[in-house]
Protein backbone atom coordinates (compact mmCIF):
# COMPACT_ATOMS: atom_id res chain seq x y z
CA UNK A 1 0.00 0.00 0.00
CA UNK A 2 1.34 3.43 -0.94
CA UNK A 3 0.27 6.09 1.57
CA UNK A 4 0.58 8.89 -0.99
CA UNK A 5 -1.97 7.43 -3.39
CA UNK A 6 -4.72 9.86 -4.32
CA UNK A 7 -3.30 12.65 -2.16
CA UNK A 8 -4.88 16.01 -2.98
CA UNK A 9 -3.93 17.81 0.22
CA UNK A 10 -1.13 20.36 0.18
CA UNK A 11 2.35 20.24 1.61
CA UNK A 12 2.31 22.32 4.78
CA UNK A 13 5.40 24.26 3.77
CA UNK A 14 4.15 25.50 0.41
CA UNK A 15 0.41 25.51 0.90
CA UNK A 16 -0.30 27.58 3.97
CA UNK A 17 -3.75 29.07 4.33
CA UNK A 18 -3.91 32.49 5.91
CA UNK A 19 -4.70 31.97 9.55
CA UNK A 20 -3.40 28.38 9.63
CA UNK A 21 -0.21 27.18 11.24
CA UNK A 22 2.53 25.41 9.28
CA UNK A 23 3.61 21.92 10.33
CA UNK A 24 6.68 20.00 9.12
CA UNK A 25 5.47 18.13 6.00
CA UNK A 26 7.15 14.83 6.89
CA UNK A 27 7.37 14.71 10.67
CA UNK A 28 10.47 15.88 12.48
CA UNK A 29 13.04 14.33 10.13
CA UNK A 30 15.43 16.85 8.53
CA UNK A 31 14.42 17.66 4.98
CA UNK A 32 16.73 17.54 1.97
CA UNK A 33 16.54 18.65 -1.66
CA UNK A 34 16.42 15.97 -4.38
CA UNK A 35 16.67 16.77 -8.10
CA UNK A 36 14.76 14.58 -10.53
CA UNK A 37 13.11 14.16 -13.92
CA UNK A 38 9.47 13.05 -14.04
CA UNK A 39 9.11 12.37 -17.79
CA UNK A 40 11.57 9.96 -19.41
CA UNK A 41 11.42 7.57 -22.38
CA UNK A 42 13.52 4.61 -23.47
CA UNK A 43 13.72 2.13 -26.34
CA UNK A 44 10.81 0.37 -24.69
CA UNK A 45 8.58 2.97 -26.34
CA UNK A 46 9.90 5.74 -28.60
CA UNK A 47 13.20 6.75 -26.96
CA UNK A 48 16.53 6.10 -28.67
CA UNK A 49 18.39 4.45 -25.76
CA UNK A 50 18.15 1.51 -23.41
CA UNK A 51 16.82 2.07 -19.88
CA UNK A 52 20.28 1.27 -18.54
CA UNK A 53 21.93 3.98 -20.67
CA UNK A 54 19.25 6.48 -19.70
CA UNK A 55 19.55 6.00 -15.94
CA UNK A 56 23.33 6.13 -16.12
CA UNK A 57 23.17 9.52 -17.86
CA UNK A 58 20.93 10.98 -15.15
CA UNK A 59 23.06 9.60 -12.36
CA UNK A 60 26.27 10.90 -13.96
CA UNK A 61 24.64 14.34 -14.23
CA UNK A 62 24.02 14.32 -10.46
CA UNK A 63 20.28 13.84 -10.53
CA UNK A 64 18.88 12.04 -7.50
CA UNK A 65 15.93 10.33 -9.18
CA UNK A 66 14.35 9.65 -12.55
CA UNK A 67 10.87 8.38 -13.39
CA UNK A 68 10.46 6.16 -16.46
CA UNK A 69 7.27 7.06 -18.33
CA UNK A 70 7.26 4.99 -21.50
CA UNK A 71 4.06 5.15 -23.55
CA UNK A 72 1.31 2.81 -22.37
CA UNK A 73 3.69 0.42 -20.66
CA UNK A 74 5.70 0.26 -17.47
CA UNK A 75 9.45 -0.23 -17.75
CA UNK A 76 10.57 -2.45 -14.83
CA UNK A 77 12.83 -0.56 -12.45
CA UNK A 78 13.88 -3.22 -9.95
CA UNK A 79 16.92 -4.33 -11.95
CA UNK A 80 17.89 -0.76 -12.73
CA UNK A 81 17.86 0.13 -9.05
CA UNK A 82 19.90 -2.96 -8.26
CA UNK A 83 22.50 -2.05 -10.89
CA UNK A 84 22.65 1.74 -10.66
CA UNK A 85 20.66 2.84 -7.62
CA UNK A 86 22.28 3.85 -4.36
CA UNK A 87 20.56 4.62 -1.03
CA UNK A 88 20.15 8.39 -0.58
CA UNK A 89 22.03 9.05 -3.84
CA UNK A 90 20.06 7.74 -6.81
CA UNK A 91 16.64 6.17 -7.31
CA UNK A 92 14.65 4.95 -10.33
CA UNK A 93 10.86 5.24 -9.97
CA UNK A 94 8.28 3.37 -12.03
CA UNK A 95 5.79 5.26 -14.15
CA UNK A 96 3.83 5.33 -17.39
CA UNK A 97 2.74 7.92 -19.91
CA UNK A 98 -0.91 7.09 -20.47
CA UNK A 99 -1.12 8.09 -24.13
CA UNK A 100 -4.63 8.74 -25.42
CA UNK A 101 -6.53 10.92 -27.85
CA UNK A 102 -9.98 12.45 -28.03
CA UNK A 103 -11.68 14.36 -30.83
CA UNK A 104 -8.50 13.96 -32.88
CA UNK A 105 -6.29 15.61 -30.24
CA UNK A 106 -3.55 14.04 -28.09
CA UNK A 107 -4.31 13.56 -24.41
CA UNK A 108 -1.27 12.43 -22.42
CA UNK A 109 -1.00 12.01 -18.64
CA UNK A 110 1.86 10.61 -16.61
CA UNK A 111 1.26 8.09 -13.87
CA UNK A 112 4.11 8.48 -11.38
CA UNK A 113 4.47 5.38 -9.23
CA UNK A 114 1.23 3.48 -9.20
CA UNK A 115 0.38 -0.17 -9.70
CA UNK A 116 -0.03 -2.17 -12.89
CA UNK A 117 -0.50 -0.64 -16.34
CA UNK A 118 -3.27 1.90 -17.05
CA UNK A 119 -4.87 1.54 -20.46
CA UNK A 120 -6.03 4.71 -22.28
CA UNK A 121 -9.65 5.34 -21.35
CA UNK A 122 -10.77 7.53 -24.26
CA UNK A 123 -13.59 10.04 -24.22
CA UNK A 124 -15.95 11.97 -26.44
CA UNK A 125 -13.85 15.12 -25.94
CA UNK A 126 -10.59 16.21 -24.34
CA UNK A 127 -12.13 17.12 -20.99
CA UNK A 128 -13.81 13.73 -20.71
CA UNK A 129 -10.63 11.89 -21.68
CA UNK A 130 -8.66 13.83 -19.07
CA UNK A 131 -11.22 13.00 -16.41
CA UNK A 132 -11.48 9.31 -17.32
CA UNK A 133 -7.71 8.78 -17.49
CA UNK A 134 -7.13 10.66 -14.24
CA UNK A 135 -9.72 8.46 -12.54
CA UNK A 136 -7.98 5.33 -13.84
CA UNK A 137 -4.60 6.53 -12.58
CA UNK A 138 -6.13 7.34 -9.20
CA UNK A 139 -7.54 3.82 -9.04
CA UNK A 140 -4.03 2.52 -9.81
CA UNK A 141 -2.72 4.55 -6.86
CA UNK A 142 -0.52 6.82 -8.95
CA UNK A 143 0.39 10.49 -8.81
CA UNK A 144 -1.11 12.23 -11.87
CA UNK A 145 0.62 14.74 -14.16
CA UNK A 146 -1.07 16.42 -17.13
CA UNK A 147 1.59 16.49 -19.84
CA UNK A 148 2.43 19.24 -22.36
CA UNK A 149 -1.07 20.77 -22.64
CA UNK A 150 -0.17 22.60 -25.87
CA UNK A 151 1.12 19.54 -27.72
CA UNK A 152 -1.11 19.50 -30.79
CA UNK A 153 -2.84 22.51 -29.21
CA UNK A 154 -4.95 19.90 -27.49
CA UNK A 155 -6.00 21.35 -24.12
CA UNK A 156 -7.84 24.61 -23.63
CA UNK A 157 -8.50 26.31 -20.32
CA UNK A 158 -12.08 25.05 -20.58
CA UNK A 159 -10.86 21.47 -21.08
CA UNK A 160 -8.61 21.71 -18.04
CA UNK A 161 -11.33 23.34 -15.93
CA UNK A 162 -13.45 20.25 -16.52
CA UNK A 163 -11.82 18.80 -13.46
CA UNK A 164 -9.34 15.98 -13.66
CA UNK A 165 -8.16 15.23 -10.13
CA UNK A 166 -4.58 15.68 -11.34
CA UNK A 167 -1.84 16.64 -8.92
CA UNK A 168 0.55 18.17 -11.48
CA UNK A 169 0.68 19.96 -14.82
CA UNK A 170 3.76 20.52 -16.97
CA UNK A 171 4.52 24.24 -17.22
CA UNK A 172 7.71 23.42 -19.10
CA UNK A 173 8.39 20.36 -21.26
CA UNK A 174 11.66 19.85 -23.13
CA UNK A 175 10.18 18.30 -26.28
CA UNK A 176 10.63 20.51 -29.33
CA UNK A 177 6.96 20.26 -30.45
CA UNK A 178 5.03 21.17 -27.31
CA UNK A 179 4.52 24.96 -27.68
CA UNK A 180 5.34 25.83 -24.07
CA UNK A 181 5.05 29.55 -24.72
CA UNK A 182 1.78 29.40 -26.64
CA UNK A 183 1.24 31.59 -29.69
CA UNK A 184 -1.25 32.63 -32.33
CA UNK A 185 -3.71 33.66 -29.68
CA UNK A 186 -3.29 30.46 -27.69
CA UNK A 187 -2.10 30.77 -24.06
CA UNK A 188 1.15 29.19 -22.94
CA UNK A 189 1.38 26.28 -20.53
CA UNK A 190 2.08 28.56 -17.57
CA UNK A 191 -1.00 30.66 -18.37
CA UNK A 192 -3.08 27.48 -18.53
CA UNK A 193 -1.76 26.58 -15.08
CA UNK A 194 -2.85 30.00 -13.82
CA UNK A 195 -6.28 29.45 -15.34
CA UNK A 196 -6.66 26.24 -13.33
CA UNK A 197 -5.44 27.90 -10.13
CA UNK A 198 -7.70 30.91 -10.67
CA UNK A 199 -10.68 28.61 -11.08
CA UNK A 200 -9.94 27.11 -7.67
CA UNK A 201 -7.88 24.12 -8.80
CA UNK A 202 -5.21 22.75 -6.49
CA UNK A 203 -2.51 21.69 -8.91
CA UNK A 204 1.27 22.09 -8.98
CA UNK A 205 3.62 23.00 -11.83
CA UNK A 206 6.44 20.73 -13.00
CA UNK A 207 9.24 21.08 -15.55
CA UNK A 208 10.53 17.99 -17.33
CA UNK A 209 12.75 16.78 -20.15
CA UNK A 210 10.26 14.50 -21.87
CA UNK A 211 13.53 12.83 -22.80
CA UNK A 212 13.56 10.83 -26.05
CA UNK A 213 16.95 11.54 -27.66
CA UNK A 214 19.96 10.65 -25.54
CA UNK A 215 22.24 9.73 -28.45
CA UNK A 216 21.77 12.99 -30.37
CA UNK A 217 21.39 15.51 -27.56
CA UNK A 218 22.39 18.58 -29.58
CA UNK A 219 20.23 17.96 -32.64
CA UNK A 220 17.94 20.91 -33.31
CA UNK A 221 14.81 18.75 -33.39
CA UNK A 222 15.59 16.86 -30.22
CA UNK A 223 13.82 15.98 -26.97
CA UNK A 224 17.14 15.85 -25.18
CA UNK A 225 17.90 15.41 -21.47
CA UNK A 226 18.76 18.17 -19.03
CA UNK A 227 16.19 20.78 -20.08
CA UNK A 228 13.79 20.81 -17.15
CA UNK A 229 13.51 19.19 -13.75
CA UNK A 230 11.97 19.32 -10.30
CA UNK A 231 13.76 19.73 -6.98
CA UNK A 232 11.80 17.96 -4.27
CA UNK A 233 12.05 18.56 -0.54
CA UNK A 234 11.72 15.27 1.35
CA UNK A 235 13.06 13.51 4.41
CA UNK A 236 14.62 10.71 2.40
CA UNK A 237 15.28 9.53 -1.14
CA UNK A 238 12.59 6.87 -1.33
CA UNK A 239 9.68 6.37 -3.71
CA UNK A 240 6.96 7.05 -1.18
CA UNK A 241 8.65 10.20 0.16
CA UNK A 242 9.36 11.65 -3.30
CA UNK A 243 5.88 10.94 -4.65
CA UNK A 244 4.21 12.26 -1.52
CA UNK A 245 6.18 15.52 -1.81
CA UNK A 246 5.26 15.85 -5.48
CA UNK A 247 1.59 15.20 -4.81
CA UNK A 248 1.52 17.77 -2.00
CA UNK A 249 3.54 20.48 -3.77
CA UNK A 250 6.72 20.41 -1.71
CA UNK A 251 9.10 21.11 -4.61
CA UNK A 252 10.06 23.68 -7.20
CA UNK A 253 10.43 23.35 -10.96
CA UNK A 254 13.34 24.70 -12.98
CA UNK A 255 15.03 25.00 -16.34
CA UNK A 256 18.29 26.11 -14.72
CA UNK A 257 17.73 28.53 -11.84
CA UNK A 258 18.60 27.09 -8.43
CA UNK A 259 16.87 28.08 -5.21
CA UNK A 260 18.43 27.85 -1.76
CA UNK A 261 15.21 28.02 0.20
CA UNK A 262 11.46 28.56 -0.04
CA UNK A 263 9.60 29.61 3.06
CA UNK A 264 5.89 30.10 3.67
CA UNK A 265 4.01 31.37 6.69
CA UNK A 266 0.41 32.57 6.90
CA UNK A 267 1.79 36.08 6.42
CA UNK A 268 4.63 35.76 3.90
CA UNK A 269 6.18 33.87 0.98
CA UNK A 270 9.98 34.09 0.86
CA UNK A 271 12.23 32.88 -1.96
CA UNK A 272 16.02 32.70 -1.74
CA UNK A 273 17.99 32.26 -4.97
CA UNK A 274 21.27 30.37 -5.16
CA UNK A 275 22.86 33.16 -7.16
CA UNK A 276 25.51 32.64 -9.84
CA UNK A 277 28.08 35.34 -10.63
CA UNK A 278 27.28 35.25 -14.36
CA UNK A 279 23.56 36.02 -13.96
CA UNK A 280 21.16 38.59 -12.58
CA UNK A 281 17.73 37.67 -11.28
CA UNK A 282 14.16 38.93 -11.27
CA UNK A 283 11.70 37.44 -8.79
CA UNK A 284 8.01 37.80 -9.59
CA UNK A 285 5.19 37.04 -7.17
CA UNK A 286 2.08 36.02 -9.09
CA UNK A 287 -1.54 35.73 -8.02
CA UNK A 288 -5.02 35.07 -9.35
CA UNK A 289 -5.33 35.48 -13.11
CA UNK A 290 -1.57 35.38 -13.57
CA UNK A 291 -1.27 38.95 -12.27
CA UNK A 292 2.18 40.03 -11.11
CA UNK A 293 1.69 41.17 -7.52
CA UNK A 294 5.26 42.25 -6.85
CA UNK A 295 8.63 42.18 -8.58
CA UNK A 296 12.03 42.17 -6.88
CA UNK A 297 15.67 41.94 -7.95
CA UNK A 298 17.26 41.21 -4.57
CA UNK A 299 17.33 37.81 -2.88
CA UNK A 300 15.85 36.80 -0.50
CA UNK A 301 12.64 38.22 -1.98
CA UNK A 302 9.52 38.46 0.16
CA UNK A 303 5.84 38.92 -0.50
CA UNK A 304 3.55 39.84 2.39
CA UNK A 305 0.19 38.09 2.00
CA UNK A 306 -2.70 40.50 2.33
CA UNK A 307 -5.56 38.05 1.89
CA UNK A 308 -7.76 37.79 -1.16
CA UNK A 309 -4.95 37.03 -3.63
CA UNK A 310 -6.44 33.58 -4.24
CA UNK A 311 -2.96 32.13 -4.41
CA UNK A 312 0.59 33.40 -4.49
CA UNK A 313 3.43 31.72 -6.35
CA UNK A 314 6.90 32.89 -7.31
CA UNK A 315 8.69 32.84 -10.65
CA UNK A 316 12.43 33.49 -10.79
CA UNK A 317 13.95 34.54 -14.12
CA UNK A 318 17.65 34.87 -14.74
CA UNK A 319 19.36 37.09 -17.31
CA UNK A 320 20.21 34.09 -19.50
CA UNK A 321 16.63 32.97 -19.97
CA UNK A 322 16.45 30.26 -17.30
CA UNK A 323 13.45 30.04 -14.97
CA UNK A 324 12.35 28.50 -11.67
CA UNK A 325 8.77 28.22 -10.47
CA UNK A 326 7.65 27.71 -6.88
CA UNK A 327 4.32 26.13 -6.03
CA UNK A 328 1.30 28.24 -5.07
CA UNK A 329 0.44 29.20 -1.55
CA UNK A 330 -3.36 29.06 -1.41
CA UNK A 331 -4.74 32.07 0.42
CA UNK A 332 -8.08 32.28 2.17
CA UNK A 333 -9.61 35.45 3.50
CA UNK A 334 -10.05 33.99 6.99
Amino acid sequence: MRPWAGIVCLGALLAVRAGASAQPPQGDAPLKWFKGNTHTHSLNSDGDSTPDDVVRWYREQRYHFVVFTDHNLVTPVEGLNAAVGMPERFLVIRGEEVTDQAAGKPVHLNMLGGEGVVQPQGGANVAEALRRNAAAITAARGVISINHPNFGWSMSAADLAGGTGAHLIEVHNGHFMVNNAGGGGQPGAEALWDSMLSAGGRIFGVASDDMHQLKQPWARASARPGQGWVVVRAARLAEDAILSALASGDFYASTGVELSDIGATPQRLTVTVKEQSFAKYTIQFIGRGGRILKEAVASPARYDIAGGEGYVRAKVLDSNGQVAWTQPVFVSTR
